[in-house]
């Protein structure tokens, strides 16, 4: 008997899917991608209608070979690769390569691997959209035009190996942008008056100044404050206004790629790959016990808050069921759809509401069980009835001053049973919190009230925040750059190319960072900025749509970037030499003027004599970090250890070299803090991505930290070092890993 032939991406998503079908299908994966552009040149024809050219990736040679054959002896053929333009495309290309052995092929959509999800995709399948296939067709050619184009003219001006990308480096040029910003902010005094009261028999309570004269209060320094306590301590004061009102809250819709990256890096403290990796694992199948291999989540790269009338049908069962008929609102909830919205997918929610976290905790590891329970938890709490709150309010005059106090109580729940809607933080650092007391609730207008107290506070406007991944991916999203599939792969490469550092969970950019977005930002405005990125990811949507064409989308891209291009292609050796600097220092070695360059690690000091002289020194300011190292001695020769800089940064090298060629890591200045012998040095993760602190004597010794050590002892159990960490709510802060005692200490700040 003939059998249908299915072919998916992923070895586990076709394990998962022969569970379900009988013996009359065979099921084999691609694995990813079977074609690529080339490696060696551009691939796309910009003289003849921006043609494409793929080839078949290495090693991928076999795969096809495998497909034919079974495409060949199959009576149909069911292409299943994911449900997103790049599965469109790499449907395709499959297609490309079996519709010679085989022309009954028919592409299907998997939106959950489930087995009433894959029986509803196999009852409707349709042909491959070519729409969708040059939507993504021209994203490959814009993004290999810009890094094939621009990325050696990058090389010309600093130095070979740099890359620019059409999407990441406007993500970049945010970065930077913000730390300009922050560079450049000039801090202003303020300050607060908070009032403590009492009125009649009741208790005290603490009320904030609000108003001056109707105005809002404006104190700028300490002068101006105590002018301001001396008036106020004259006034006669009662009670103005009581207010109560109730407030409701709603539960927030369930996730969508850019929500979910975002909520798991701020509860979770995943990064948005490493997210993406664990969902596409829930996404494909897990082994649960008897049920075998079964797919837990929907789809997972959405932007839709779309959820299907059956899967609404069964949660609010659900609710009703464990939690009471006051929980479930009468009418199903609906979302707006988003501005950018394809609505293609359902929004990221569990394939069945019987797979609670609980029953699943056994068969997912830390980080997989964690991230379920967070979709299962928002997705329960979107069909659930709005929290309830008594909001109340007292407002205490005097003279022309008004005091405000506000006090809120939780009626009811609702969803908050579920899913706790922390205020989502953007990364500030929280201005530190007015004093606050319960109030008294038999407060009443026109109740006289004792001012007993005045509490002023000096406060600073701060800075922007930082980015970090989170709140980066939900900038770019607001912004309309990037799609789902593109967002984790934006930060990862900004990182990836040391363009950005990734440090307490900022994003900070690197001096190469900010120069290669100095450079770009400069000679090629038009193209790197936020408006013409997001015009070309709409575009790309039209393609998707058919309502444009692939040629006239390419065009309105390619046009004006090969003219700014063609502009400054000619002055790169000029810029180059802009951007050399006079060391203000002659060679050692040849006595020729010495020049700051940029390389492969940093800025550097080379000699102008070059290629006859080829020395090289680290910058003044490079060698003044590590100070405590001055003085020490090679052991090998006696001769002075000195910075050099190196292909993996810098490091302690002999002054005898190349006699000697004797070297040694630079250390933090701190011993280690478990074998008492070893030093702590700065080490990078094999990727280079992270940076970590571990002893000089690995492997004998394994102790390692994310956190940087201070060299400070803990005042209250004498530990001999402190933690530096921080959190988005506390800032900067220095902790001890012993006894867990917090301290605030200016220095952190400074050195972060």
């Amino acid at each position: 008997m003939e059998k249908s032939f299915i072919i998916v991406e992923s070895p586990s998503k076709a394990k998962t899917i022969n569970k379900y079908l009988g013996k009359e299908y065979v099921v084999e994966a691609s694995v990813g991608h079977i074609k690529n552009l080339p490696k060696s040149k551009l691939g796309v024809d910009v003289d003849d209608s921006f043609a494409v050219v793929y080839e078949t990736i290495d090693g991928k040679g076999d795969v096809i070979e495998k497909l034919r054959t079974q495409a060949k002896k199959a009576k149909a053929v069911f292409i299943a690769t994911d449900p997103d333009r790049e599965g469109e495309a790499i449907a395709a290309h499959i297609a490309d390569e079996i519709k010679d052995v085989n022309k009954n092929i028919k592409r299907v959509l998997f939106h959950e691997i489930t087995e009433s999800g894959i029986k509803e995709a196999m009852a409707h399948p349709r042909s491959i959209d070519k729409h969708l296939v040059k939507s993504q067709q021209a994203r490959r050619a814009m993004d290999r035009i810009v890094g094939y184009k621009i990325s050696p003219w990058v090389w010309k001006t600093m130095y070979y190996g740099l890359s620019a990308g059409r999407v990441q480096s406007v993500a970049l040029r945010l970065i930077c942008e913000r730390e300009e910003a922050i560079r450049a902010f000039v801090p202003v005094e303020y300050w607060s008056v908070t009032g403590e009261f009492r009125a009649g028999a009741s208790d005290p309570f603490l009320a904030k100044l609000v108003k001056v004269a109707g105005d809002d209060p404006k104190i700028p320094d300490e002068t101006s404050m105590r002018g301001y306590l001396e008036d106020i301590r004259k006034q006669q004061f009662e009670i103005s206004n009581v207010e109560r009102k109730p407030v409701k809250r709603n539960a927030p819709a369930p996730f969508i790629t850019s929500t979910l990256q975002q909520e798991a890096a701020r509860r979770l403290r995943l990064s948005a790959k490493r997210t993406m990796m664990l969902a596409q694992k829930l996404y494909e199948g897990v082994e649960i016990g008897e049920e075998g291999r079964t797919g837990l989540i929907t789809y997972m790269r959405t932007d839709s808050t779309r959820l299907s009338e059956e899967a609404v049908k069964h949660v609010r069962e659900y609710i009703f069921e464990n939690y009471g008929k006051e929980y479930l609102p009468k009418e199903p909830r609906l979302f707006k759809k988003g501005k950018a919205s394809q609505d293609a997918h359902e929004a990221i929610r569990p394939t069945s509401i019987k797979y609670t976290p609980k029953f699943l905790k056994k068969f997912l590891d830390k980080d997989m069980l964690a991230l379920y329970e967070l979709i299962w938890n928002r997705f329960v709490a979107c069909q659930m009835s709005p929290a309830q709150f008594e909001q109340y309010t007292v407002e205490v005059k005097g003279g022309d001053y008004l005091f405000r106090a506000t006090d809120q109580v939780s009626v009811f729940r609702g969803f908050l049973q579920v899913f706790d809607d922390m205020e989502e933080e953007n990364g500030a650092e929280k201005e530190d919190a007015d004093p606050t007391s319960k109030l008294p609730q038999q407060l009443t207008v026109g109740q006289s009230a004792q001012l007993s107290d005045l509490i002023p506070r000096q406060h600073f406007t701060k800075p922007p925040p930082r980015y970090t991944e989170a709140t980066l991916v939900k900038e770019l999203e607001s912004l309309g750059i990037g799609r789902p599939s593109t967002y984790a792969l934006i930060v990862s490469t900004v990182i990836g190319r040391t363009y950005v550092e990734q440090k307490d969970r900022k994003l900070y950019a690197t001096d190469l960072g900010l120069q290669v977005n100095k450079l770009l930002v400069q000679y090629f405005p038009e193209i790197f900025n936020v408006s013409f990125t997001a015009k070309m990811e709409a575009e790309l949507d039209t393609i998707a749509s058919g309502k444009e064409e692939y040629i006239d989308v390419m065009k309105d891209f390619y046009i004006p970037f090969h003219s700014a291009l063609e502009k400054v292609d000619k002055k790169a050796s000029s810029i180059k030499k802009s951007l050399q600097e006079d060391a203000k220092e002659l060679c050692d070695v040849c006595g020729k003027p010495m020049i700051i360059k940029w390389g492969r690690n940093g800025r550097f000091m080379a000699c102008t004599g070059y290629p006859s002289c080829k020395n090289t020194k680290p910058l003044a300011e490079d060698q003044e970090k590590h100070q405590h190292m001055a003085g020490m001695k090679c052991e090998l020769c006696g001769g002075d250890m000195v910075v050099k800089a190196g292909k993996f940064g810098t490091f302690l090298g002999c002054s005898n070299y190349p006699t000697c060629k004797n070297t040694k890591p630079i250390t933090t200045g701190i011993k280690c803090p478990k074998c008492k012998t070893g030093d702590l040095i700065e080490r990078k993760t094999k990727k280079g991505k992270r940076t970590f602190y571990g002893c000089s004597r690995y492997p004998e010794c394994d102790f390692a930290s994310w956190d940087r050590l201070v060299n400070e002892v803990c005042t209250s159990c004498g530990n001999p070092y402190l933690l530096a960490k921080y959190t988005q709510a506390k800032g900067e802060f220095l902790k001890c890993p012993e006894c867990k005692e917090e301290f605030v200490r200016e220095e952190v700040a400074a050195s972060a």
